[in-house]
Order: structure tokens, then sequence, then C-alpha cells
């Protein structure tokens, strides 16, 4: 029997799906729940149907209430699966979500859907979860579509803000960053660089101008730019000057190559501001290898206050990773507000340590 909405309009169901392929309703369920179990060409036929009818899938609810399964999360992550456990930010995020997942005694599920992944919003239509954490999803990203077709309560994190009815979790990005744009010009810097990673799944790597910039769909990206940029040429009286560079993922190679491409095209930089710690780590190891003495002759900052900074002496803005995780599990697994829309910022402050320090023309290169 459908069920109708509050509209007037059908709702599509298992049955309908069916009914258009002209199978019966457990294939149809098969096609979901253990799709090894359809040939591939029937199971693209039930998908498509569904796809056409405005079916998401099997009722998660009604599913739990029929097998007496505890209700799951499912942790959409917009990289490769692999980078979640190599790279120490995300990896101190998740262990906050599976902080929640273990206190409310239920389960975890990652689902890929980044560029960088296979499957994407196929993984997502067919993943039977209860809710889902949305971590890093770029504006505009096609899987959004998959991912609110489910009916489940949504958390985003750290990622697009301009998705009507769920729930948000992150920073003020702009006002963490000019932070760093602050400390840096009191101590007379007056022409640096930003090194970012990934503006938008549009493979990109060099030098950023205004365009690229404003076109750049990765929120937290882009925000933590603009806002060291603008905060910069504010404090300095508009006689700062702002390089920036994108690389594709944060990791140590590309803090170098970033680091090294902006000390070759720009020599007259004092500073790089790093969007994550990683790829400061690695303009410390290239300013190593150049033969530059951090900070007398270059100074360098990060974002994130990851394990690995506190060692490396390193000038960053503190999150809390871990917490970040824990609100956003908590928020979705009591989801007490249907609607969504619920926004939540997390605090930040500024670490200084070693890597920064005040410009001195003697030691300019």
């Amino acid at each position: 029997m459908e069920t109708v909405m509050g509209s007037g309009e059908r709702r599509a169901t298992l049955r309908s799906v069916a009914d258009a392929v002209g199978v019966s309703r457990t294939t149809v369920s098969n096609a979901y729940n253990c799709p090894e179990r359809v040939s591939p060409g029937l199971l693209e036929q039930i998908l498509d149907a569904a796809t056409r009818l405005g079916y998401s899938g099997p009722d998660p609810l009604a599913r739990k209430l029929r097998t007496g399964v505890k209700s799951s999360v499912g942790v959409v992550f917009t990289d490769a699966l692999p980078y979640a456990f190599k790279d120490e930010a995300a990896a101190g995020f998740l262990q906050g979500v599976a902080l929640a997942v273990e206190q409310a005694q239920t389960s975890m599920l990652l689902i890929p859907a980044g560029p960088e992944s296979d499957g994407g919003p196929e993984q997502i239509a067919m993943s039977t979860v209860d809710s889902l954490v949305v971590y890093g999803v770029p504006e505009g990203a096609p899987y959004m579509r998959e991912i609110l077709a489910k009916r489940v309560p949504v958390v985003i994190v750290d990622g697009a803000t301009d998705v009507p009815g769920v729930d948000v979790v992150g920073l003020d990005q702009v006002s963490a960053s000019a932070l760093t744009a602050r400390h840096l010009a009191a101590l007379g810097h007056l022409e640096v660089g930003v090194l970012c990673h990934r503006l938008s799944d549009q493979v990109y790597v060099g030098h950023v101008d205004g365009a690229r910039l404003t076109r750049a769909t990765y929120t937290v990206q882009r925000e933590r730019v603009l806002g060291f940029a603008q905060e910069f040429q504010r404090v300095t009286g508009g006689r700062g000057v702002v390089r920036i560079a994108e690389r594709v993922v944060s990791d140590l190679d590309s803090g170098i190559s970033g680091a090294s491409a902006i000390l070759r095209d720009f020599p007259d930089v004092t500073a790089i501001a790093c969007t994550c710690d990683m790829l400061a780590l690695g303009v410390l190891y290239a300013a190593q290898q150049l033969g530059l003495s951090v900070p007398d002759d270059l100074s360098v900052t990060g974002f994130d206050d990851i394990p690995s900074a506190l060692p490396a002496g390193l000038t960053t803005i503190w999150q809390p990773l871990q917490d970040k995780g824990r609100v956003a599990g908590e928020m979705v697994l009591g989801h007490a507000s249907e609607r969504g829309g619920r926004k939540q910022l997390l605090p930040t402050k500024l670490q200084i340590r070693g890597t920064t320090g005040p410009v001195a023309a003697a030691k300019r290169r």
C-alpha cells in the first residue's frame, strides 16, 4: 500500500520499484541489502527505476523494528578511506564520533564519497544507516541528493553550510584565521604566503588568483584563506601582500612542494600561513632543505593543532578535533530537531610557539 504524503504526492515504495521493473519485492530488497544475489544488468535496472521514481531505499526505522538491530551512524568521508587514518585531524574527528557511537551502544559505518573514491552516490544509496554525519562535503556535491533522499537525520561537519534542513557542526573559520593574520602582521611581516589544499574538485596545483578563490566549493579552505587574507589587508592598512598557493591534499609532500614554489616565485615572502598543520610541517622540511632558519628567515603557521604540531614547536590554531566528532555524533544520535537547521560552532585559539618571530630586514633572503 502506498504511503500518502502531506502534500498529496505519493512516496515511492519497494513495491513501486518492483512493479516498474517487473520483478518481485524480494528481488528489489536483495538489490539494496544483498546486491551480490542480483545480476549486474538487473541491479542497474532496479537502481535506475528507483532513481526515476524517487525511491531512496529501505526505511531504516522499519528495518530496525523488523530485525531488532540497533541504529547505526554512517560517516560520509570526502576523501579516500586510507586518508582518514593517515591524517591526524581526520583521525581525531573520527575518534570523537566513535566515542559518541560507543556511548550510545551502536555502530559506525565509514562511507567514502570524495572525488578519489569509487562508488560515491551508489555506496550512500545502498548503505543501511539510521543517521549520517557528513565530513567535509563541498558545496554542490552531487551525492548530497542521495544523502537527503535517505530521509534520516544529517549533520554536516566542516563542510557546506548552504544545505537546508540539516544540522551543522564546525568552526568560525574566518575569525580563527584572522588570529593568525593579526599575529604575523604584529611581528612586522608584510609579504606572506598562504598554502591551502583543494579548493574544488577540479584538480589544480599552483598559485591561486581571486577568480579561483571565488569559485572555491570547499567551504573550510575558502574561508580559512579569505579570513586570513582579508584580515591581513585590514591590519596592515592595505600594505600587506598575500601570495596564495594550492595543493590537492594536505600532506608533507604537498607542504614541501608548495613552500618551494612560493619561495621560488616570491622571494620576498617572510612567512607562510598554512590552512592545516600537515602542510605546515611540510613547509618546515622545505625550509630546512633550502637552508632557511625558522623563524629568523621564515615564519610558519598551521591550523588544527594536531598531535605532531607540539613537538615541532608549530605556531597554529587549536581546535577541539575530538570534541567536534563527539558533538556531531551526539547531535545526530539525539536528533532532537527533526527539521534540522541547528548550527554549533566550537571554540578556537591561537597557540604561539617557536615557528614564528619578528621579521628582520637584515635576515631577508
